[in-house]
């Protein structure tokens, strides 16, 4: 995981749409950066799940969710319309942006797998990570991320 305090990584990634997003493109508003496993499986379903019931109150907040996993753009097409979920997922097959947010399970000769790690980041108006949570349950992610926004 990065650290707290530090400058958040910036990016530039494909979303469900094929539209390129930028971390830059949301200067001015936090953002929540969450890391998944893969699409339509039961914990990440749940997770993204849960994100979209408090979407309403997380955008409340003037925060915007964006989700990361390794799977394709269509893949995440397909996830977005089955679940109906109102915010972008990112689509990182090469896991550039993976690996600049620490969030790869290390091996046992501790070097990075090909696994995620479940992460969600908070990163300020500024661009600046204000709270990080590693291996997150999936179905209280978007609560915690309600709570850790003031």
């Amino acid at each position: 995981m990065l650290e707290i305090g530090t400058k958040a990584p910036e990016f530039t990634l494909p979303d469900q749409n094929g539209e390129i997003h930028s971390l830059s493109d949301y200067k001015g508003k936090k953002v929540i950066l969450y890391f998944y496993p893969k699409d339509m499986t039961g914990g990440c379903t749940s997770q993204a799940c849960s994100f979209r019931d408090r979407y309403p109150q997380i955008t409340e907040k003037g925060a915007v969710v964006l989700g990361v996993s390794k799977d394709s753009i269509e893949s995440h097409k397909r996830f977005e319309e089955k679940h109906g979920l109102p915010f972008t997922l990112l689509a990182d097959e090469e896991l550039k942006v993976i690996t600049a947010y620490d969030v790869l399970k290390p091996g046992k000769d501790g070097k990075p797998t090909k696994s995620l790690i479940r992460s969600t980041y908070l990163i300020d108006e500024d661009g600046i990570i204000i709270k990080a949570f590693g291996a997150v349950k999936p179905k209280d992610n978007a609560d915690q991320m309600l709570e850790a926004l003031v």
